[in-house]
């Protein structure tokens, strides 16, 4: 033991206060019970959520085929390779055709569960689609390949959650209806037990606590899952981004609590603004109650694979590729700096990138504190740009703006401001009335 130092401590400094807002109290004493061992299923995300993450989503066909045939014969559960970013960057930026790539992963890996991510009612996109699209967009990606169809909505609105797990059922594909997790004065680990009840009512096969933006500390992961054990009879995934350096442990403390599966990319895809490595994971539940049974010699080709790969995209490398701990305040994720600091370079504002950020919570407390993911992560993000760059706060409000006070994207977590609100919609009565978007 170290001795004590005789000389006199300074006065304490007051510590200015977290702007988060855990979801719920923590116990004082520390008091774990780790669950029933079992193998954690893994399903890696490098063909689709890590270069997303990192690269940009440019990552092209042409550099995953000559892999797909090892990814598919090292047991993962499902390999996720399909939809958010992707469909969107293959025609805006690759000139590649999604279906084309979809069709020839699914040719090439015939023994694994091909994953995509769908964004509820917005599918791919930005904005609500009709039924009759959603209905053919879901079963045109089963015919062409998907199993597995991860499916969440940014303000956890189940009613732009229904139609989709529906559909994906009537097609004998797997559905996972997502949490998307975020912290707030109005989240907490109640709501998201009830929450986790009303997808399971809805019929989806397992539930995913999607946290896009590394928000999920350890100890929450670990209560989290334990009460949505005890909630639902589906199993659990954790998809956590590794922005502020928690997620291997939230992960490995959410395995305690009776996780179920987990999402990790394979190392040269890792960390940063992605996910907790594959092979590390693999190798710290070795010889565990939770071993996932997956061979780590099968998965070096692998990794030198990705390696050389990356160097491919260097011009797109993420300037996040470390730990990013102001995210811890700011609970801003990765790809939305990203996007903050485009819009401003374009405006020769660049130097105003604090203002913004500092906006972006007062915006979203303004809107009912919606979780920062696409597209109300784009929302929130130029909405705060707009405040900042004329000068007052929404002097200029955007049509994205007015039709989520509308309603238009789904019903705002929290109580929005009246005020504000008033001043986006103007006349229009429509406000959050109905269901949410068009339906037919």
């Amino acid at each position: 033991m170290a001795t004590k130092r005789p000389s006199k401590k300074p006065a304490a400094k007051k510590r200015p206060s977290s702007a988060v807002s855990r979801p719920s109290a923590r116990p004082r004493e520390l008091a774990i019970q780790p669950a029933a061992g079992k193998p954690i299923l893994i399903t890696d995300v490098a063909l689709r959520d890590g270069h997303q993450s990192l690269l940009a989503t440019r990552m092209r066909t042409e550099d995953m085929l000559p892999i797909a045939q090892k990814l598919d014969a090292v047991g993962f559960w499902s390999l996720e390779v399909w939809g958010g970013a992707t469909f969107d960057t293959c025609l805006r930026f690759l000139k590649e055709d999604p279906w084309e790539r979809l069709r020839a992963l699914r040719a090439a890996m015939p023994h694994t569960k091909l994953q995509m991510l769908l964004r509820g009612q917005n599918l791919v996109g930005y904005r609500h689609y009709a039924d009759d699209v959603l209905e053919r967009f879901i079963e045109r990606s089963a015919a062409n390949g998907i199993d597995v169809f991860r499916i969440f909505d940014a303000l956890n609105d189940v009613r732009n959650v229904d139609r989709s797990i529906r559909e994906v059922k009537a097609c004998g594909k797997h559905a996972e209806a997502a949490i998307s997790y975020t912290v707030s004065p109005v989240h907490n680990i109640d709501r998201y037990v009830d929450l986790a009840k009303q997808l399971e009512d809805l019929g989806t096969d397992t539930l995913c606590i999607k946290d896009m933006a590394g928000l999920l500390a350890p100890l929450d992961a670990y209560h989290l899952v334990r009460r949505l054990k005890a909630a639902v009879k589906v199993p659990i995934h954790l998809h956590s981004h590794y922005t502020s350096g928690m997620a291997s442990m939230s992960a490995l403390m959410a395995i305690l609590g009776g996780l179920d599966m987990l999402d990790t990319a394979m190392s040269p895809l890792a960390g940063g603004t992605s996910h907790p490595a594959t092979e590390t994971v693999v190798a710290s539940l070795l010889g565990t109650p939770y071993d996932t049974g997956l061979a780590l010699d099968s998965l070096l080709p692998i990794t030198e694979h990705f390696r050389t790969v990356r160097r491919r995209y260097r011009q797109f490398e993420s300037d996040f590729t470390g730990v990013d701990a102001e995210i811890l305040t700011s609970q801003i994720p990765g790809g939305m700096l990203s996007n903050l600091a485009a819009q401003l370079t374009e405006q020769n504002a660049l130097d105003r990138m604090k203002e913004v950020l500092d906006e972006v919570p007062r915006v979203r407390k303004d809107m009912g504190y919606p979780p920062l993911v696409t597209p109300t992560s784009q929302i929130v993000g130029t909405q705060a740009t707009l405040n900042v760059l004329t000068g007052e706060r929404y002097k200029v409000i955007t049509n994205e703006t007015k039709n989520y006070f509308l309603g238009l994207y789904g019903r705002a977590p929290g109580q929005v401001d009246r005020e504000i609100m008033a001043r986006a919609v103007g006349d229009d009565q429509n406000a959050a009335s109905g269901s949410p978007g068009p339906r037919t």
